[in-house]
């Protein structure tokens, strides 16, 4: 406008009067300069704002109507002056400043529509009122093509608006996309019980921590697990377990140092990382493992449990994510079967142990046990009179490669290795191959594991060879222990019932050293409990004596026969005897032997026997 403008007045110059050709353009030039910068001053955020735009774009529409009659009324006044060529030049400045301001404001639709109203309605008019029927012509031309012009504006404006909405709305879907993924990666990583991290958090974290720290960094990784969680669910329900996690999980998250990170596993398991020292850490987890022992309130019930933790070392343990996991795993084993309710860092010894049942179990794979396995015998006897009434078998392992391992290695090896089974029916053969060689007025124990209690087909595969034997059953005693039975007591029962149901009975050994030894004594099939050796160390004085005496009188009132184990002195022995107990079990009356020797010592009793006849 203000191009055309300078033109128009400069054809003008000596045509039309000063003011006109000066004065009036040069106040609307101004005003476009002014409007124009205003236009191009940098955009703040703030200028964004709708309450603000909304108006300005209201000033705009009205501006532009007033600058459009007072450019065009300006042009009619030079109209009057001149000759046929500053008549045309007067009508292509109205044509060709309309259709310019009407492309400009493309994107104020409105603004673009009222321009062209009042510009070609004021020239229309006065084209009329000339009645030259040429500038009628040109008018009516410049308005066609105007109308066309701002159809396709229009058209336009409306497709940039629906682009617009499109591109706001495919930006609305990926903040939402977005917002998704990201929730959807936080509840990947969060554990939906207790909101606590989960276990996929656990290993990204720590795999993390491997890649970025150097090998004179340290932290380090635990593990914990709940103790006697399993009878509360079994107890209550499930919905207090899950109450009883949430509340475990939140007192967790509570005192976990922001140096630390607790997560849940899986189950009644949590992982711990800790940015610190060893000993840090193991206060750290300490200090977590004393509020979960703390008492839970859930509805009317209150509840507790224990737990306990291993702790692996980065570097100093291992440096690799599965080894430092399986580290700990192995330290919070060794805590739950020696120090149950402790924290435990692997050491050098845990590491020898390691490599010991590593090496057991390689062992165990290529064993021929049939020719490896075999048993021997520790004599029962009466304390009055020192006869054998009953031996208990214990099996042995000579390893070629190892040379003699303990049965509790054997039998934990055989669990891992998934031949328990048949290593309990190989032993079972040469019991019951034993039994038929020994006077039938004696009985045999023979151990069953919590693995072989808790396995039906070992039940079965034991009844099918006890019944396929011919062997009076009433001579045979299964013994169990109590720590056999904390995984699936009622399993157990059952499994116990089926045997005591073929004549034979049960005998609960290390009885006392247990988690739950009244409530196996009142619900489980037993006919005979087996005090523990650790006990017999005390019949030397008098609390001691006091303790093992109420424990034979508790047997006695449920009708259980008692066998007093580790007698190892005369003295026990005696004090023993005087406690009541009629049968024991020690190295004072006899070592476990092989077959021919306890074959030879039962004959040289009976000889001794016929002897004093």
């Amino acid at each position: 406008m203000s191009v055309n403008a300078a033109v128009l007045a400069y054809t003008h110059r000596h045509l039309a009067p000063g003011p006109l050709v000066l004065t009036i353009p040069a106040i609307m030039i101004t005003v476009c300069m002014i409007r124009m910068l205003v236009w191009m001053r940098p955009v703040s955020a703030k200028d964004l704002d709708v309450t603000l735009v909304q108006p300005r774009l209201r000033r705009t529409v009205l501006l532009a109507m007033v600058l459009s009659v007072a450019y065009v009324c300006w042009a009619l006044m030079l109209d009057q002056y001149g000759g046929p060529y500053e008549h045309g030049h007067v009508a292509i400045f109205v044509a060709v400043t309309v259709l310019g301001c009407v492309f400009c404001l493309t994107f104020l639709p409105l603004a673009a529509l009222l321009v062209a109203v009042c510009v070609l309605g004021t020239f229309l008019v006065y084209c009329f009122l000339q009645k030259t029927e040429v500038l009628v012509a040109i008018a009516l031309n410049i308005s066609l093509v105007t109308a066309v012009v701002l159809k396709i504006l229009r058209d336009y404006y409306e497709s940039f608006v629906s682009l617009e909405k499109s591109q706001r709305e495919l930006q609305d879907e990926r903040r939402q996309a977005h917002s998704l993924s990201e929730e959807n990666a936080r509840l990947a990583q969060t554990d939906s019980l207790t909101g606590m991290p989960n276990r996929r958090y656990f290993f990204a974290t720590l795999e993390g921590l491997l890649e970025r720290t150097q090998l004179e960094e340290t932290f380090t990784i635990g593990l914990i697990d709940l103790d006697r969680f399993k009878p509360i669910n079994d107890t209550h329900g499930h919905a207090h377990g899950d109450r009883l996690l949430q509340v475990i999980g939140q007192r967790m998250m509570n005192l976990c140092p922001d140096n630390a990170i607790v997560a849940r596993l899986g189950g009644d398991e949590f992982g711990l990382i800790v940015m610190d020292s060893p000993k840090g850490a193991e206060r750290i987890a300490q200090t977590l493992c004393r509020a979960v022992q703390e008492q839970v309130r859930i509805g009317d019930v209150l509840v507790s449990v224990g737990c306990s933790a291993g702790l692996a070392v980065y570097p100093e343990t291992a440096t690799s994510a599965d080894l430092l996991f399986d580290r700990a795993d192995f330290a919070l084993y060794h805590a739950k079967k020696e120090k149950r309710g402790q924290c435990v860092r692997f050491s050098d010894k845990l590491e020898y142990l390691i490599r010991s049942e590593q090496a057991i179990d390689a062992a165990l794979h290529s064993a021929d046990l049939t020719t490896e396995l075999s048993l021997v015998y520790q004599p029962i006897a009466a304390t009055e009179s020192l006869e054998t009434i009953g031996v208990e078998c214990l099996a042995r392992w000579a390893s070629p490669t190892l040379g003699n391992v303990s049965p509790e290695l054997l039998i934990a090896s055989a669990e891992r290795a998934g031949r328990a089974r048949e290593i309990a029916l190989i032993l079972f053969d040469s019991a019951l191959d034993t039994l038929r060689q020994l006077p039938a007025s004696l009985r045999m124990s023979f151990n069953l594991s919590g693995h072989n209690l808790c396995d039906s087909d070992t039940i079965t595969a034991l009844l099918e060879r006890l019944a396929a034997s011919e062997c009076d059953t009433s001579r045979l005693l299964f013994e169990i222990t109590e720590t056999s039975l904390i995984t699936d007591i009622d399993g157990a029962e059952a499994a116990l019932q089926r045997l005591r149901d073929t004549g034979a009975r049960i005998a609960l050994d290390d009885f006392g050293t247990g988690y739950s030894s009244l409530s196996s004594l009142h619900k489980l099939p037993l006919d005979m409990v087996k005090i523990d050796r650790s006990f017999s160390a005390r019949l030397g004085d008098a609390s001691g004596r006091r303790l093992i005496t109420a424990i034979r009188n508790l047997a006695r009132s449920l009708s259980l026969e008692c066998v007093i184990e580790g007698i190892e002195t005369e003295d026990q022995l005696i004090s023993a005897r005087l406690a009541g107990f009629a049968l024991a079990q020690g190295y004072f009356i006899a070592r476990p032997m092989s077959l021919p020797s306890l074959l030879a010592r039962i004959q040289e009793n009976s000889a001794a026997r016929w002897s004093a006849a």
